[in-house]
């Protein structure tokens, strides 16, 4: 036996192990297909026996073993017996057929909706660095390839495994020496499969590989498809699809020629077994050795023992394709998740009171970003964060919400570190707006209530007048049961950017988190929406991160970064005054001084 062979069949085993509460289930399905493939065996058995009642008569086995003398009455008993059988069978095969689609469909759930909470649960960093289509394809074409091992694969390596005990138990009772031909051909066909088997790995690594990359590039173009239309990139576009499809095809193509080589190789083997039991058999039956009827039983047995392992190919391809995409899956379950939930739970009522201390931060094995910031936010006040673009801003904001943990130093939230809240309290008392809102599928009130799915209808228009958004929700067709089109892509920018903004009020948060919050409306529509952020921050913490400044400039106070470190704070007027890095700014967007360079 192979070496690497406990290794082939760990991924399957981590699965028993796992999925433990679908031990019973598969227990039951291999007993029906026992008995069902004993029942499919019993058949060849009759048929022998009713040829050894016509060539016999009374001496019959069938005639010593009832009693019975008439062959006539030996035949209907033969029926009689032929009929239970295959009810038996019919039974069986429907039985072991639901238990193993349903074992399949419920591992495959499970698997399915594990994985993807574990995936939630992973930090953005690991998200950010491993292509969408990548997971997408384990989350789905991995596990729909695991859920046909189980359905298919699984069932048939245990009926072609039964069939050779069951048949090489029946030959040797008849003869030791047919036996040994019949059976010649298994251990080439076994060997041959394990030597396909090791060659068929790395060629279904790369099918793998090419669907990943398939998958994501059709997400991408996709979700692109504005950008393509916009630059007349269709032709380019597809050819690239073409191109990325074609190494699919490819990689598909070597995994299948491998995979159907192996055919010929057992039609080999099948016909030097059968023609072994066929003369052998024969020529003992002709010598008065074998009786004629065994000799039919044999015949058979040899066609039902080697036919169904020209199957063993098609075996082998879902066994390899469920191995690997169980490898996958596992390991995916198997990625750490660096930023885990505390477990200690903010006091109520939340005061809202954000701390930095010497806060050091980067991402991945990447330099800092962000360098010694100490920074306090009292609760109630409104602080804007503000600088070049790459100065570090909203790095600084994901420490805050927690997407990511510093190399070094502190966040508190209420004096509490952080990393010691759970989710609830931490992420349950942040209502947060990003630049680049996402918008789910489904009507205007779903996705202002995501937040909060308990919110009355009034509660939900009361949200979305304080983001200045009832206007044009009004103005939709359906209003607030207007729907909503994947990505938001049938709303404008600074639409989606309000309902965003409604969709954070709603959740009444002690911390508000803008990140350019504003960026996509024009300067009405701002104007609306600062008064509304004005009366919405009265009573509660505001951390803004905001490009122009006029949208900050009311703010309690407003730290400055400059390559991830924090040079100046102050109010508006005391660092106007300051006549540093923010009163440059300020110059430049105001057009004081269009002369004057941007800080950073």
């Amino acid at each position: 036996m192979p070496e690497d062979l406990p290794a082939a069949v760990q991924p399957l085993r981590s699965l028993w192990q796992r999925y433990g509460a679908y031990r019973s289930r598969f227990v039951g399905a291999v007993v029906a297909s026992t008995v069902n493939k004993v029942a499919d065996v019993v058949p060849e058995l009759l048929i022998g026996a009713a040829v050894d009642v016509v060539v016999r008569g009374d001496q019959s086995l069938v005639g010593e073993v009832l009693g019975v003398e008439s062959r006539f009455a030996q035949l209907g008993w033969l029926a009689v017996i032929n009929a239970v059988v295959w009810i038996i069978e019919s039974l069986s095969e429907y039985v072991a057929s639901v238990l193993w689609r349903g074992l399949a469909q419920g591992v495959e759930h499970d698997m399915r909706v594990e994985a993807y909470d574990h995936v939630q649960h992973l930090d953005l960093g690991w998200h950010e660095s491993r292509p969408a289509g990548s997971t997408l394809a384990t989350l789905n074409d991995d596990v729909n390839q695991l859920e046909r091992f189980l359905d298919v694969g699984a069932p048939a390596i245990l009926q072609t495994t039964l069939n050779v005990l069951l048949v090489g138990a029946v030959f040797a009772a008849a003869s030791g020496q047919l036996l040994l031909f019949a059976f010649l051909p298994i251990p080439v066909i076994v060997v041959g499969s394990l030597v396909f088997q090791r060659r068929l790995e790395p060629l279904y690594d790369r099918v793998r590989v090419a669907v990943a990359d398939l998958s994501s590039t059709l997400s991408s173009n996709i979700s692109g498809i504005a950008t393509i239309k916009a630059f007349t990139a269709e032709d380019r576009e597809r050819d690239r699809v073409a191109a990325v499809s074609q190494a699919y095809r490819e990689a598909n193509t070597a995994a299948i020629r491998s995979s159907a080589a192996f055919v010929p190789l057992v039609r080999v083997a099948i016909l030097t077994g059968f023609t072994c039991t066929l003369l052998l058999g024969g020529w003992a039956t002709l010598r008065g050795d074998l009786a004629i009827g065994l000799y039919s039983v044999l015949v058979f047995m040899t066609q039902r023992l080697l036919w169904p392992l020209t199957e063993v190919a098609e075996v082998l391809d879902l066994y390899q394709r469920g191995r690997a995409s169980a490898a996958r899956i596992l390991g995916l379950l198997e990625v750490p998740v660096t930023v885990p939930a505390g477990s200690t739970a903010l006091e109520r009522p939340v005061r809202g009171r954000v701390e930095l201390r010497g806060v050091r931060a980067g991402y991945a094995d990447g330099p800092d970003v962000l360098h010694a910031i100490d920074m306090v936010v009292p609760a109630g006040e409104t602080h804007a964060i503000v600088g070049s673009t790459g100065s570090g801003k909203s790095s600084l904001l994901r420490l805050v919400l927690r997407f990511d943990d510093p190399r070094a130093g502190t966040v508190h939230f209420d004096g509490q570190d952080v990393r010691d809240l759970d989710w609830d309290s931490l992420r349950g008392s942040l209502g947060y707006v990003a630049q680049d809102v996402f918008m789910f599928a489904g009507s205007v009130a779903d996705n202002i209530a995501y937040g909060r799915p308990g919110a009355t209808r009034e509660e939900i228009l009361a949200a979305a007048e304080g983001a200045a958004a009832l206007d044009f929700i009004e103005a939709m067709p359906d209003g607030l049961d207007s729907w909503v089109g994947e990505r938001g892509v049938t709303l404008s920018g600074g639409q989606r950017q309000r309902l965003a903004l409604a969709r954070a009020l709603l959740r009444d948060p002690a911390v508000l988190v803008l990140d350019e919050a504003t960026s996509a409306v024009d300067n009405e529509t701002e104007a609306a929406i600062q008064r509304s952020l004005r009366k919405a921050t009265a009573r509660r913490t505001a951390i803004v991160v905001a490009h122009r400044l006029s949208t900050v400039r009311h703010a309690h106070r407003i730290w400055v970064l400059d390559a991830g470190r924090v040079v100046e704070a102050g109010t508006h007027d005391q660092l106007l005054e300051h006549d540093g890095a923010y009163a440059a700014l300020w110059r430049v967007q105001t057009g004081e001084l269009t002369e004057q360079p941007q800080a950073g």
